[in-house]
């Protein structure tokens, strides 16, 4: 009875869990289909009309145009740069190796009002005011942490000596690498372009110090267009973006699998 009594105790706090977590975004996008122009639950109809102007919003397509180059670019870069260091703490046997894959984490270990305002003075005294490369940069450092975490994880399971025998069947070392190392670590290489664009896409907490007046990240545009004209276009917004990252997840699914995505399977 006692350990009935114990399942019965997981599965209620577990709902509970999941229906803090879940019912904000249920009221976001509830709202987004309000026949009202004000942030209100839908009554006495549905409408559509608030997703029709998202794409007349101010400055719409520049904001996201900007946070997809950025979001892309920065997240390649680390792509390159997080999976070169990520091999060499691996394979290099590195004096201070740990301390070297914690120093690539270390961002996600500060505030990101702490980060920006780091990052601002530091631009500065460099004479970098440029908002594009600054965000550019800006972004490398806070996807970099995601991808060089995520391939530790996956060449901590890569059996290396895989890419050797290759080489010994007649491979060249850039052909095994291409054959053998990346369809090994292909979904590491997509858990780690998923976190790292979110992280770009999303991030608030930094980029506001860097841009500018015609340099806006859309989540800077999200917060100027709650400032200036509240409606429920922002609502629409709001679930567009949340449909696009379920449909990701959708896809790691499919193609890696959640579990494989989080780690916690081979």
């Amino acid at each position: 009875m006692s350990r009935g009594i114990g399942i019965a105790l997981a599965w209620i706090s577990i709902l509970a869990a999941v229906l803090f977590l879940v019912a904000p975004l249920a009221v976001i996008v509830a709202t987004s289909f309000s026949p009202t122009p004000v942030f209100d639950l839908p009554s006495g109809g549905l409408s559509l009309r608030w997703y029709e102007r998202i794409g007349r919003l101010d400055g719409f397509w520049l904001a996201l145009s900007l946070s997809l180059q950025i979001g892309l670019l920065s997240t390649l870069l680390s792509l390159v740069l997080g999976t070169l260091a990520a091999i060499g703490i691996q394979r290099g046997r590195l004096p201070g190796a740990n301390a070297l894959a914690a120093l690539l984490v270390s961002p996600l270990m500060l505030p990101g009002l702490v980060l920006g305002i780091a990052l601002l003075q530091g631009f500065r005294m460099v004479g970098l005011t440029a908002a594009w490369p600054a965000l550019l940069l800006a972004h490398l450092l806070i996807t970099l942490p995601y991808v060089a975490r995520t391939m530790l994880a996956g060449l901590a399971r890569f059996d290396f000596t895989l890419v050797e025998a290759a080489r010994t069947l007649g491979c060249t070392f850039p052909g095994a690498v291409m054959r053998v190392m990346l369809p090994a670590l292909a979904p590491s290489f997509f858990t780690a372009t998923f976190f790292a664009f979110l992280a770009s896409f999303d991030n608030y907490p930094i980029s506001i110090f860097l841009t500018d007046a015609r340099t806006k990240t859309l989540p800077i545009k999200m917060l100027q267009y709650i400032e200036e004209a509240p409606d429920p276009t922002l609502a629409a917004l709001s679930t567009v973006i949340l449909a696009a990252t379920i449909l990701l997840l959708v896809l790691g699914d499919k193609f890696v699998g959640l579990n494989r995505m989080a780690g916690t399977s081979d």
